[in-house]
Parts: C-alpha cells; structure tokens; sequence
C-alpha cells in the first residue's frame, strides 16, 4: 500500500479495562441474544443520488427470524420482508421519511428512517471492513467472501454494511512477490489500460467479469462492494498507448509521465485538466460502476495533494450512474485544502498508515483537533484502519502476524475517539479470528450510535490540562457526548465542568460502554481514568 509511517452528554470514563467489557460479549446465534425482541440500530438517516441503485438494510438485533413492514417508502423502492434489505432507484430528488417495524416472536420495534435523495451521499460516516491491515496486497475471493459473511450474521445489525478490497488486486503474483509494484510489472489489465482483478485470486472474474459477481454476492447480503485503487494509470498502459474506452484518446495523451508514485511504480500520474485525463477517469468509474462498486479508496492521492485528480475522479463519479463513495489515502492531506476536499471527496485521511502502537493513537487526538471544524454529512475526516483483533497475517503487510499490540484499555479509547468525531469505522481485523472482546467492542451499539447521529456537527476539544482532555459534541436530540481521554502514563482524575460545556442545570449521566446509568449533575462530571484510557458518558438533561 504506502510506507509504514511510525443532548446527552458523552464522556469517555474507562475503568478497568481488561475486565470492564466481558459480560458484553455477544449471544451464541450470530451476535444476537436469544430470546431478545428486535432493536432497530442508527444510522436514521441515508443520502442516495437520484436515478441511482439503491441498497440499504435496516439494522436491527433480535431473535431471528424477523419480520419487516414498511409505509411511505419512496416511488421505486422495495423491501425484503424477510431480510429487511431495501433496493430499488428512486427518481426524485427529496427528503423522504419511511417507517419502518421489524418483529418477531418476542416483540417488535419501530423506527422513523430519513432517505434524502441529492447530490451528497455518506451522510454519516460509512462502517465496514477493509482487507489491508489483515491481508495487504494477497487478499483472495475466499477471504473476503468469509470476512463479508461474518460480517453479515454478526455486524450488519449494528449498521456495519460495507466491504472493501484493498490494495493490488490486480496483482496475479502478490503471493510470491512481496513488493509494491515496479516499473516494469505485469499486472491484470484490459485491452484499455484499466486494471482488472488478478484471475488466480478471483476467480469469479473470468470472462471479463471484473469485480461484478463478487459485489453480487456481498450485495445479496445486504452490503456496499468497495476497492482500493492507486492513482493514476498503469505503466503498462501507457508502454502499449492502449485506447481509452468510449474516447479518441488513448493512455500516451493522459498520462502524466513526470508524477509517477515513488513507492508503488507501476503507476503513472493522470493530467486530470485535459480532456484525455478526463476520458480516462470517466472509463474508470464507468467500468467500476458496471461491477457494482459502491465505495473506492484512491491512494496515492491525497499527500501530496493531487487537486486536478481529484477534480476528474468527482466529475467522474457523477456522471458514472452509481453513487460511488470517495475515498482519499493517506494522510495527512493538507489542511489549507480543507474547502477544496469537502467539496470534492466524502472521505480523506489526515494520518499516514495508522498502527497497533500508542505513538500512533496518541498523535490521533492533535490529527482530529486540527480537523474539527471539518465534519459533517458527506464530508469526513479519515483517522485510518481500526486494527484491532488477528493484522498482518503472515507477516503481511506490517509487522508479525499477531493479535492487536493495543491494550483493551487503549482499543475502547480509539473507538471512543473515533465514534466521538466521528469518523469512518473500517475494521482491519480477519473478523473470523475475532474473539469475545473484538466482537463486543464492535458491536456495542450505545457507542456505535455516536458514530452515526444524524446532527451535522463534530466534536470540538473543550479543555486540556496536561495529557488529559475533554471532548464534546452535541448530538441531534440536542443532547451532548463527552469524552475524557488521559493520554498520559498515569491514572489521572478528569473533570467535565459544565462551565466548559458550555451547559446549565441538571443533567443525568450515563456509561454507554457499560450501558449504565451513573445519576445525575448539576456542575460537573469526574472520573478517575487509567493510563491511555477514556471514559464515554451520555448526558442527557432534566427538564
């Protein structure tokens, strides 16, 4: 991939951390607990562009088999009432609102859902699994196919919903060649210079299928297909000048032979302003929208910042057809950029590759102050990779294959961070290695929650005393969540004022990783924290 780079009031208050979470481990029957009724989970809110595929499932835990209805949902949509799988194209831009009841034997939920039908999509921060912190570039189908399912009868109920293939899959000798590619390599390419997937790792792509009977499979289930993609087009495409599909030109007049990437050189830059550029994005994503790919993931792109790329890829994107999340890798991308990404990428990172290592977490808190002012629907500041759980298998890509180097402590203080943000959620785990822990750290829905409110703010650092620090954001009820973080080595004792809260009056507090409520305040919070942990606390105020 890239080189290794060393209201209701939330508060993050973690105890004891290596204990604190064992009796949320999920129930024997995928994740869900026998006997219990449904719950409908966020997100509440969905953006589609018009005249676009449709694909969302309702989140929901419970004894299966479920039952769903559902009233006012839009001309051109439908419902499996069986899986709670809705599809279908809606026409007209608007803001619809759709009911929704799922049941079964031991009760039922009801949920009001937003569909917003415009040009802005990701209207809160997608959440799925991507193959790189486990697999690197030697992902094969039968990987990802055990990653998607395992998502499906365990994830997926708690809004988890998209599958990304990472890194050179293209690459048909990934497997005994550990590099990242070279000049001269031969890679899976079509007669116009668009890289397809390596046969012998996908054999589903037979017959110039591409990715498309992969993304079938994964969106049978309910889920978004995405890729990883470099920047640019293939040397060998331009080392044959193939044609560009549906153009007069061909990859000699697109390609930008002076802005090659230095650590993935079978690549060449794209003069994004001219019309062959142009041409060449616009078969891309045409391409890609015919497999079905809802999300891609651009490297090399956005440090440094490739401005006039990033403009081709979102002219292309619109005109593809599909509602294609967009993606920029790595990090950190400029902040003087900041007007230009959120205009043009929904997604972008500001860290280098992220790490089981404090370093690494410790250095996000500085990364999202930098970029607070920046979050809200359709556009989301990136901190990386959740790499929690079974990484780097076989050695690949970074370090041993081994568990997480992260402390418990320190995996629920970066998920506290990352859903306060919020930010992305991309597990990099080999999800069916997880143990009890991993599951019950991804599936608490309390905390998943934050991440995908539907408000439109971010979180804003309130106070900082040393290496502990405060965090707040008001949630779309009007109610507030905050985060105390101690980043230090020592168990400190963090207060939230209600001063620096900037709120009045008696509110009632609760421990959403605990799922316990801890009474009520009328000035302040306190909680002694370890080293590197956090507390999460909802408050929620008394009228």
């Amino acid at each position: 991939m890239k080189p290794f780079l060393p209201l209701l009031i939330v508060v993050f208050v973690f105890f004891q951390a290596p204990l604190a979470y064992a009796d949320q481990s999920p129930g024997p029957a995928a994740g869900i607990q026998q006997g219990e009724p449904p719950t409908i989970n966020p997100p509440f809110i969905v953006g589609i562009r018009p005249s676009t595929p449709f694909l969302w499932t309702v989140p929901v835990t419970g004894q299966r088999p479920l039952t769903f209805a559902v009233s006012h949902l839009p001309r051109g949509l439908s419902i499996d009432r069986s899986t709670g799988i809705i599809t279908g194209i809606i026409q007209k831009p608007g803001d619809y609102t759709v009911n929704i009841k799922a049941s079964n034997s031991f009760g039922q939920a009801t949920q009001s859902v937003q569909i917003i039908v415009s040009d802005v999509i990701a209207l809160t921060p997608p959440m799925g699994w991507n193959s790189y912190d486990a697999y690197g570039d030697t992902v094969d189908e039968d990987q990802i196919l055990a990653n998607a399912r395992y998502i499906h009868d365990n994830m997926l109920p708690y809004g988890w919903d998209t599958v990304v293939v990472d890194f050179r899959w293209y690459d048909p000798n990934a497997l005994t060649e550990r590099d990242a590619g070279a000049p001269n390599e031969i890679l899976s390419i079509d007669q116009y210079g668009r890289l397809i997937p390596a046969l012998n790792r996908f054999p589903s792509s037979a017959d110039g299928n591409g990715f498309k009977a992969l993304a079938d499979k994964i969106h049978a289930m309910g889920m978004k297909f995405g890729i990883h993609i470099m920047r640019g087009i293939p040397r060998m495409a331009v080392n044959e000048n193939l044609p560009i599909n549906d153009s007069p030109y061909h990859a000699q007049d697109a390609a930008n032979t002076s802005d090659a990437c230095y650590w993935c050189p079978d690549m060449y830059g794209v003069n994004g302003v001219t019309p062959a550029g142009q041409a060449y994005y616009d078969s891309l994503f045409k391409l890609y929208a015919s497999w079905g790919v809802d999300y891609v993931k651009m490297d090399d792109t956005s440090a440094p910042y490739h401005a006039d790329e990033i403009n081709a890829v979102h002219a292309a994107i619109e005109k593809c057809g599909r509602s294609i999340i967009y993606s920029l890798s790595p990090g950190e991308t400029p902040i003087e950029q900041a007007d230009h990404v959120t205009a043009h990428a929904n997604l972008w990172r500001i860290s280098g590759d992220f790490w089981d290592n404090w370093q690494s977490l410790d250095n996000s808190f500085d990364l999202d102050y930098r970029w607070e002012s920046w979050r809200g629907p359709g556009h989301w500041p990136d901190s990386d990779m959740l790499p929690v759980g079974h990484i780097s298998i076989n050695g690949i890509p970074v370090g041993p294959d081994r568990q997480t180097n992260f402390t418990q402590t320190e995996q629920v203080t970066m998920l506290s961070l990352w859903c306060l943000m919020p930010a992305p959620l991309m597990v990099g785990a080999n999800l069916p290695d997880n143990n009890p822990f991993t599951l019950s750290l991804l599936t608490n829905r309390e905390v998943l929650a934050l991440d995908q409110d539907s408000t439109s703010s971010g979180a804003n650092r309130v106070s900082k005393q040393n290496d502990c620090e405060v965090w707040s954001r008001k949630l779309a009820n009007n109610s507030l969540a905050v985060g105390l973080f101690n980043r230090s080595e020592f168990a400190e004792t963090i207060t939230a004022s209600w001063a620096d809260l900037g709120i009045a009056g008696t509110w009632s507090v609760r421990d959403l990783w605990q799922h316990k409520d801890l009474g009520r305040n009328d000035k302040s919070v306190s909680q002694t924290i370890p080293p590197h942990g956090s507390a999460l606390l909802l408050l929620t105020p008394i009228r």
